[in-house]
């Protein structure tokens, strides 16, 4: 790809970015929704956030990831219900899958 072009898309979708960032707040001003359809929106975000991480939990390279990951994301999920500190979360997500996978489950 040539330079110039690189430079140019990277500009205009600098530039699109920024419109999309701006409108937020200057449109919401004038674009009222109905408190469903702003329930809705919240809940939009949620659901997208959960397919997200059931499609990185579950899936790698186009197939089943092995259970020492989800095993992982389960020990995060049920410290995180529990309220434990972000960076105990963490760990604890990363140790139980590493422990799996160094006992030889996929």
């Amino acid at each position: 790809m040539d330079p110039v072009d690189l430079i140019i898309a990277t500009v205009v979708l600098a530039a699109g970015t920024f419109a999309f960032r701006f409108a937020g707040p200057v449109l919401r001003a004038r674009v009222t929704l109905s408190p469903r359809a702003e329930k809705l929106t919240a809940m939009a975000a949620v659901v997208l956030l959960a397919a997200l991480v059931a499609i990185w939990t579950f899936t790698q390279d186009g197939g089943f990831a092995g259970y020492a990951r989800p095993a992982g994301v389960l020990a995060g999920g049920v410290l995180a219900w529990r309220k434990a500190p972000f960076v105990v979360i963490v760990l604890a997500a990363a140790a139980t899958t590493a422990l799996l996978r160094l006992v030889g489950v996929p």
